[in-house]
């Protein structure tokens, strides 16, 4: 069993992130670590270092190198005097092996002399080793970092460099002799297969181990923190407020869901902030795990910003370009993901190289897709779309950031053979702001979400206003409605009516009209207009002031319908409406007519009545009356089919069945109606009910309103 190393910088990591941007520390102290003297002896492959005491002294090398693996190579007797020499300061990519992969060992012959009565424990600080590694003292295991083959697991580059103890346990010398420590350090490497954008200058040290007492190492390991926290203090700041505007865009979107527009900026501004916990903050995520979650993440964000961008440039009002972007963020979607769980795969298998071609393809397809925003700022201007200042600054900064993101994709890929460094030109720093570097991906990445939030703020304002001039056109609309379905009643000689009106929307299709005429007759109609909402309502109110025209030429329900019906047609736009109309007098004697409208029900039977079509779609139609006689205590119900078409959850209808059942017991119209919401309501429902009473009974002293469910 390895003993566990001293990784002291991923517990310090975050609450040192915490407290550095809550506060802004002013300025720490540089600790002031001296060097100890190095003094090479006579073998090149060895180095001595005198009097260390409180100071701290790097193992540049020269080290011994080779190429392959053998477990014999730990051991401190082992001869590697025909080693080649290779500086600890630079991988091996860049000495003389470029692309290499696979096991490396590094060996170097190491003597400490500390000061006379100072402690004899000495400790290693190693920074990160690509990929894998394991390190011996004089043939033990100290520590190690990752997993070797099979099924590799390493870390990311960025990770801090790691405390391993050297000598635990040695007893320390007296005050008045020097304490001495020789011995071998043997350091196991094992650097994983090359990807798509690896350069090959990669393999092995990335900087040189220090060597000093655990105490001292650990001061100038947190020295090192610092100055790593201070140099990303801007990306954090930045982070921070991607993270920040996307934490709002989330809560305003899930009060209101049906502003995608926030689900949008949602994506868009959260996914940097998760890339930088994946790959930035220090966290021992593995590489395969970063690498399988970093690809969907960001194809999130450039999902995000295409859908942002249709809306903001006004591009939403083209079917066939939303079609073709929704296709273009599946394809985005599914390379990404595969080319993540790619990362996943054993890298140490020998087919590996078609898990490479795969990975080249699936970035190829990934970094195609990312020029979609650039199309779509392209189409905006070729459209010659009315732009705003908002707009046109968001045109701008997505065309910049969208030209960057496909040159820091395209430029690395394959640049160990094309040797292309301009990604590595774009990342150049141009100018440092309190010791952090500020490029320009950082400034683009920065004027894009200051763009989009002022694009999205002005955007959100004018929906506002529209949004309250909607409101408005509702509220004429329900007032509107409220004239064309009556609260109150005219008194009917001979019946109580009651009614109930449930709108499926703020406004409906459905009407009822009672209508007094000359010589005690009441006209009684009830319809219901195609579709919902405020196009129903004005349909309604075409229908309605109709009525009242013709009944002052007829009293037949059959010829109201066929003037009204010949008058609707090609005025509907389409649509159409169902009716019926009833002309019933004190002494119970009824004529109806029907245009497509549900039958009425007389007690617990449904009525025969002649079927015909409804009103609005053939002028030449000609409707039929129908006549009964209502007795004392008969109960007869009018309805819209949105009683029968009330659908509960499983998606079953209510139905002619329970239709008759729940007319059978004689309800009032409210009754009827909450029963059918109750079930669940999918349509505009309205019951109108008349039951026939004494002569000298007046109905409003049954049902003297219409109950609204």
């Amino acid at each position: 069993m390895l003993r566990p190393a001293w990784r002291l910088s991923h517990s310090c990591c975050l609450p040192a992130l915490l407290l550095y941007v809550s506060s802004l520390v002013v300025s720490l102290p540089t600790l002031a670590l001296g060097q100890a003297s190095v003094v090479p002896p006579s073998s090149a492959s060895a180095i001595a270092i005198k009097g260390l005491g409180r100071a701290v002294a790097p193992l540049d090398g020269p080290w011994q190198f080779h190429l392959g693996d053998d477990p014999n190579w730990a051991s401190p007797t082992f001869d590697d005097s025909h080693w080649e020499q290779l500086t600890a300061e630079k991988p091996w990519g860049e000495q003389g092996h470029p692309s290499y992969t696979g096991y490396a060992w590094y060996r170097l012959h190491l003597s400490l002399n500390s000061a006379p009565g100072d402690q004899s424990s000495f400790a290693l600080l190693v920074p990160h080793l690509d990929d894998v590694y394991e390190i011996f003292w004089n043939g033990s295991s100290i520590g190690r970092s990752g997993k070797f083959p099979p099924y590799p697991i390493w870390y990311r580059s960025t990770d801090a460099p790691v405390l391993y103890p050297l000598n635990p346990g040695t007893p320390k010398s007296g005050p008045e002799h020097e304490s001495q420590l020789r011995g071998t350090l043997a350091i196991r490497v094992w650097k994983a297969p090359l990807t798509s954008e690896d350069s090959g200058q990669s393999g092995g040290f990335e900087g040189s181990p220090i060597v000093g007492y655990p105490e001292s190492l650990a001061a100038y390991k947190t020295s090192l923190d610092y100055q790593w926290l201070r140099a990303n203090q801007f990306s954090f700041a930045e982070f921070l407020l991607y993270g920040i505007t996307g934490v709002l865009c989330l809560f305003s979107w899930l009060r209101d869901r049906q502003q995608r527009t926030l689900l949008w900026m949602t994506g868009f501004a959260l996914s940097p902030l998760i890339r930088l916990i994946l790959y930035g903050m220090r966290i021992p995520w593995t590489v395969g795990l970063s690498n399988a979650l970093g690809p969907p993440v960001s194809s999130i964000r450039d999902i995000s910003l295409w859908f942002l961008l249709l809306w903001l440039l006004h591009l939403d009002d083209n079917p066939s370009l939303i079609r073709l972007v929704r296709r273009f963020a599946v394809v985005s979607l599914a390379a990404s993901i595969s080319d993540g769980l790619l990362s996943l795969l054993d890298a140490s298998v020998s087919w590996f190289w078609l898990i490479q071609i795969a990975d080249a393809v699936l970035t190829g397809i990934y970094f195609i897709t990312a020029a979609v925003p650039l199309a779509l700022v392209a189409l905006a201007v070729k459209q010659r779309r009315r732009l705003d200042l908002a707009r046109r600054l968001l045109v701008i900064a997505a065309f910049l950031w969208g030209m960057i993101q496909v040159v820091q994709g395209l430029a690395p890929q394959g640049q160990r053979f094309t040797h292309w460094t301009l990604a590595d030109k774009l990342r150049t720093p141009l100018f440092h702001l309190y010791g952090n570097a500020v490029s320009v991906p950082t400034l683009a990445g920065i004027f894009l979400l200051v763009a989009l939030l002022y694009a999205v703020y002005r955007t959100s304002m004018e929906d506002h206003r529209r949004r309250s001039l909607l409101e408005h056109e509702m509220s004429s609309a329900r007032e509107l409605q409220q004239v064309l379905i009556p609260e109150t009643f005219p008194s009917i000689p001979g019946f109580a009516v009651t009614s109930a009106y449930c709108p499926a929307l703020e406004v409906g299709g459905d009407f009822f009209q009672i209508i007094p005429l000359d010589g005690d007759f009441t006209l009684v109609i009830l319809g219901d207009v195609s579709g919902k909402g405020l196009k129903a309502a004005i349909a309604v109110s075409l229908i309605v002031g109709l009525v009242r025209v013709l009944v002052e030429n007829t009293q037949s329900p059959a010829q109201l319908l066929t003037k009204l019906n010949r008058r609707l047609c090609g005025r509907l736009h389409g649509g159409f409406a169902t009716c019926i109309a009833l002309r019933i007098d004190p002494h119970g004697n009824c004529v109806l007519a029907s245009a497509g409208h549900p039958p009425p029900y007389l007690n617990d039977r449904e009525l025969a009545i002649p079927g015909s079509f409804p009103l609005g779609l053939f002028p030449a139609v000609a409707y039929e009356e129908s006549h009964l006689r209502l007795q004392v205590n008969d109960h007869l119900a009018l309805y819209t089919d949105g009683l029968l078409e009330a659908r509960n959850k499983t998606g079953e209808l209510y139905g002619f069945e329970r239709i008759r059942e729940l007319f059978a017991t004689l309800p009032n119209a409210a009754r009827a109606a909450e029963a059918a919401v109750r079930f669940g309501q999918d349509d505009d429902i309205t019951v109108v009910t008349l039951v026939r009473v004494a002569m000298g009974e007046e109905s409003t002293n049954i049902a003297p309103a219409t109950s609204t469910v």
